[in-house]
């Protein structure tokens, strides 16, 4: 039977702490404190990396390795070039969207702490509002901290290679849909954390080693959990990250596919899923009566799953999405069911695991 509760006070707690912290791509070391000290008393031991991937590990000495995973990383822009009349000029650091910049609060992040600063936007009285008005794009958006020169902007410790990232916050939207930036994917270090709690609190045995792990840097192209699968080398992957609601305006399902918050967990057919542990996720959910949607990727699914597929001489992984609305902007969208799905739908596919499948079964 299905798991009847999953999030409690603490974990929601933890959750609103955890999005509401900057963690850009290259910089996830505060977050990645907060997510190891929640996950502390449920795992016996920790790995970290040099570039900062962290893994709760529970029964380190077992012979075979299955990880469960999700990315810290946030995108973020990075100072590049600061005017002689002090504004300045960006460039992305993972997939930042230049069209939802214009007019937006940022946070400049220099050794003297944070600088507040904007991205500024003609008036719409001042511009060509005609056929040929001219969009925001990465060349013509730049951030005002309210300086006159360039020397003044020095001063605030703001120079090349700062990293910026938006202050927009968790909030809760007619009960059950989790707002914020950054849910891509925060929410999967919270989903795989969430699951070892539940294996502590329901007294749930391994006879494998588990590594919960929070990769670094897959916004940039899934650096982290290459790294992090060679130093691990696991026998089973699952992946957790999150996919496009695509009933919002503007989206083609004939070329996107369709998936829905509040529809059930994702599961992927991809040439790097393994076809017998997709299978089994699958069973997991109708046996335990968990709703789940499916999805079909052309030649790559885009997430760490293909990181850990394709290392150590090919490693059994799957991948389960959540679905969400608005991805890489500051109003990502998700259903709170599917959160509490996508856990349960781990949580029971490492039981099934430990019940009955055999790791040669994935060979």
């Amino acid at each position: 039977m299905a798991l009847k509760s999953i999030l409690n006070k603490n974990s929601l707690t933890f959750l609103e702490k955890y999005l509401n912290n900057a963690a850009p791509t290259g910089y996830e070391w505060e977050g990645q404190k907060l997510w190891m000290d929640y996950l502390k008393p449920y795992v016996d031991d920790f790995i970290t990396d040099t570039y900062g991937t962290a893994v709760g590990v529970i029964n380190p000495n077992a012979k075979y390795k299955v990880v469960i995973e999700g990315h810290a990383d946030e995108i973020s822009w990075y100072v590049n070039y600061i005017t002689d009349n002090g504004l300045i000029y960006v460039i992305r650091n993972g997939g930042s969207d230049h069209q939802i910049a214009a007019s937006k609060r940022v946070h400049i992040h220099t050794d003297n702490g944070i600088v507040h600063g904007v991205f500024g936007w003609p008036a719409i009285h001042t511009r060509d509002r005609g056929a040929k008005e001219t969009p925001p794009k990465l060349d013509n958006i730049c951030i005002d901290v309210g300086c006159n020169t360039k020397e003044e902007v020095l001063d605030l410790g703001v120079h090349v290679g700062c990293v910026i990232t938006y202050p927009d916050e968790f909030m809760i939207l007619n009960k059950d849909k989790f707002v914020c930036r950054a849910l891509d994917n925060r929410m999967g270090g919270f989903m795989i954390a969430e699951v070892a709690r539940l294996l502590q609190e329901n007294n749930k045995s391994l006879d494998f080693g588990l590594y919960i792990t929070n990769s670094v840097q897959e916004e940039i192209g899934l650096r982290g959990a290459q790294m992090i699968t060679e130093t691990i080398k696991p026998d089973v992957a699952i992946v957790t990250d999150v996919c496009h609601d695509t009933t919002t305006p503007m989206i083609e399902k004939k070329t996107q596919g369709e998936t829905k918050i509040g529809d059930g967990p994702v599961i992927s057919y991809a040439p790097a899923v393994q076809n017998k542990l997709r299978e089994l996720l699958i069973s997991t959910a109708n046996k335990n009566e968990i709703p789940f949607q499916r999805m079909a990727s052309s030649r790559m699914t885009g997430t760490d799953t293909d990181a850990f597929a394709y290392s150590n001489g090919g490693v059994a992984s799957a991948l389960i999405s959540l679905p969400l609305r608005y991805m890489h902007t500051t109003v990502e969208m998700v259903h709170q069911h599917d959160v509490e799905n996508v856990i349960k739908l781990i949580y029971h596919s490492l039981l099934a695991l430990k019940e009955g499948e055999t790791f040669s079964y994935f060979k």
